[in-house]
């Protein structure tokens, strides 16, 4: 498959057949992403779709679970996404589910009948970048949503029969406010119900705006240390029934850790394992998570009252 971009998808769908039905983000604007601000978007004609789907029946592929790729493909229109389910199920009847990412945005400019009708063509999850809990930090990372309009939107995928998953992010919201994010986000996610949630732990790329955001001493990164016990504090308070289990998956690829079960039954471990990370990392220097060079304003970072620690 000659794909465009750098593939980026949920672990939940490692086993999937990602299928290419765009290049790019049609939205393309949250602070903190570079995933595609390199590519031009545009949608790949039907035909381009086609003969990816006939490539891999004819190398006898008979996947069961197809991921739509790349960015959003949630937000194609319902015409254009009921013409590749048709064409899914042609070529692959024995498919059980279509999976994609999905925003507040691409929800709302759907009806309850298009949504149903997508439902019902087998479209199953929907990976939502919900990222932060407080919407002061939403408006801030230009996220397309508030909380207000999360809520409204998922109860009408929910109502649809569709099911969501969250993406959200630790450190987010910056140095000193991790404890608050984690709090607002465990009661976003106790309230909402999601399947899946998918923690990745904020990196910070030289060439996003945050980065010129940190360099002007408006947004103070936190570091990994922070990050890690922002991550304890949601685990401990993500208040889930039995009943409405959710599989939890946490990365900090900076510092090569992970932690993942399914709540509540895992909690304990998973708290006892984020402990031993958090013990290690406060008998060391800050830990930032940068993919290129040092953190701008460095001194400003140090200089921050460590507000954690205030709140504990």
């Amino acid at each position: 498959m000659n794909y465009e971009g750098q593939i980026c998808r949920a672990p939940m769908e490692r086993s999937s057949f990602m299928l290419p039905v765009m290049v790019g983000c049609s939205y393309n604007r949250c602070k903190f992403c570079n995933l595609f601000r390199h590519l031009k978007y545009r949608e790949l004609p039907m035909e381009q779709i086609e003969d990816e789907l006939r490539r891999v029946k004819n190398l006898g592929g008979m996947p069961k679970k197809i991921f739509l790729g790349d960015g959003n493909a949630f937000g194609l229109k319902t015409e254009q996404l009921l013409k590749i389910l048709e064409k899914i199920h042609n070529y692959f009847p024995e498919c059980q589910c279509i999976n994609m990412d999905a925003t507040v945005t691409s929800i709302r400019v759907k009806t309850d009948e298009e949504l149903r009708i997508l439902y019902e063509q087998g479209v199953r999850h929907l990976y939502l970048g919900i990222e932060s809990g407080l919407d002061d930090v939403l408006n801030f990372m230009e996220k397309d949503h508030d909380l207000d309009q999360a809520y409204t939107e998922i109860k009408r995928l929910q109502d649809a029969g569709l099911i969501y998953d969250a993406h959200i992010m630790t450190g987010v919201a910056g140095h000193g406010r991790g404890r608050e994010n984690a709090e607002a986000m465990a009661e976003f996610l106790g309230r909402t119900h999601p399947k899946h949630v998918v923690n990745f732990s904020m990196f910070l790329h030289k060439e996003v705006p945050l980065y010129k955001e940190v360099e002007a001493g408006r947004f103070v990164p936190a570091d990994e240390l922070e990050n890690l016990r922002e991550e304890r504090t949601l685990i401990e308070r993500l208040n889930v029934r039995e009943e409405q289990s959710v599989l939890y998956d946490g990365f900090h690829d900076f510092i090569e850790f992970r932690v993942r079960g399914t709540l509540p039954h895992d909690r304990e471990k998973m708290l006892a394992k984020l402990d031993k990370a958090i013990q290690r990392y406060e008998e060391e220097s800050p830990i930032y998570s940068l993919v290129y060079g040092e953190c701008p304003n460095l001194e400003r970072c140090e200089d921050h009252m460590p507000v954690w620690e205030m709140n504990k």
